[in-house]
């Protein structure tokens, strides 16, 4: 099953017209610059703004608008995390929950109590008020509260955007472990290349109000044609597995999955993780013709380049390069002065560098 789209909304001067269609499961990041439409898009989806009458959404088997015709906002089963979470304040954390509990249909998304408060790891906070807690320990006690209120789809708007660096970096794992977890299919907007890496298996790709490119995630990223490929923002995500730690060295080595590429990722970032996502910005990998000797550089991966971008306005193209072995794809931003000295050709095998305190 999937979510099948076709919105259009105008709001002043601005004009939202998004379509597509992504799997009813897992999590759909949508992402884009400041302006571009992405909450326009999920209020759309919860029913809480006007689409215009010639849109359409169905999810899975239920048609929630069509032909100017719309399911209620409360009939949709949406459960819709903001920026500002929201709680009530005169309640206790387990007040807010409770609230949501009361108010779940009977045919609603069954998840327990005691599965959204130890999803979140808000256990410790139950007795106190929301006054008290820090912006991210607000925002997983709202995710707890949409939980419980036993969503058929779970909106995220920006949800981490409020947070300073430290507050996103100790919620990151709490939404992994959800998106793992729960059945429930997570549509979750963002501008930062973080939180895509780290929780997307699929994504939506917007500017000016439309969406410029879908699929999973990787094929999206590997594009060299897209809106994100053409900004300073360019990255790839390396699915890659554990297999020893230097406490010495503070480094981890781990496997390119698919492949016995090595990549070496700074210790304090990969500690006890059998598996991570690694976010590389295309702008941190160089080429070389020939495997270098003697160089600080850790990770020299062997690549085959399998496309290379048009010249952009700064004169930078961008290569699509296949790790050996790996069906991954890793991109590099060089000046097209380097690529046409170097004589890069599709196809040619190649090293490419990436400095382990790079990898993210």
């Amino acid at each position: 099953m999937s979510i099948r789209a076709h919105l259009q909304c105008t709001k002043g001067a601005f004009t939202l017209d998004a379509q597509f269609e992504v799997p009813l499961e897992g999590v759909t990041a949508v992402f884009g610059p400041s302006g571009c439409g992405k909450s326009t898009l999920l209020r759309c989806i919860a029913g809480l703004e006007q689409a215009s009458p010639i849109s359409e959404l169905q999810i899975g088997k239920q048609t929630w608008f069509k032909q100017g015709q719309g399911v209620a906002v409360h009939e949709r089963g949406v459960g819709y995390v903001s920026q500002a979470p929201s709680l009530f304040l005169h309640l206790s954390v387990q007040g807010n929950l409770d609230f949501a509990l009361k108010r779940r249909p009977d045919q609603a998304v069954q998840i327990s109590q005691q599965d959204a408060v130890e999803l979140t790891g808000i256990a410790p906070l139950l007795e106190r008020s929301p006054e008290t807690l820090s912006g991210g320990e607000k925002q997983r006690v709202a995710i707890a509260r949409a939980l419980l209120g036993g969503p058929k789809l779970l909106l995220m708007d920006e949800p981490l955007a409020a947070l300073d660096v430290d507050s996103k970096e100790a919620i990151l794992p709490y939404l992994e472990r959800l998106s793992r977890s729960v059945g429930i299919p997570i549509v979750y907007v963002s501008h930062s290349c973080d939180e895509v890496a780290r929780l997307a298996d699929y994504l939506l790709l917007m500017e000016g109000g439309k969406i410029r490119a879908q699929g999973p995630l990787g094929e999206v990223l590997a594009k060299t044609d897209s809106p994100l490929a053409r900004s300073a923002d360019a990255f790839s995500v390396l699915r890659c597995a554990f297999q020893a730690l230097d406490p010495v060295a503070n480094l981890a080595e781990f496997v390119i999955e698919g492949s016995e590429v090595k990549l070496y990722i700074p210790a304090i970032d990969a500690e006890g993780k059998r598996f991570v996502r690694v976010r590389v910005s295309a702008r941190d990998v160089s080429v070389c013709l020939e495997q270098p000797v003697g160089s600080s550089i850790l990770n020299i991966l062997p690549v085959r380049l399998k496309q290379i971008g048009h010249p952009d306005m700064k004169g930078q193209v961008l290569l699509s390069l296949l790790p050996q072995g790996s069906s991954d794809v890793l991109l590099a931003r060089v000046s097209a002065f380097s690529c046409e000295k170097l004589g890069l050709q599709e196809g040619m095998s190649l090293y490419a560098q990436v400095k382990s305190v790079a990898l993210l």
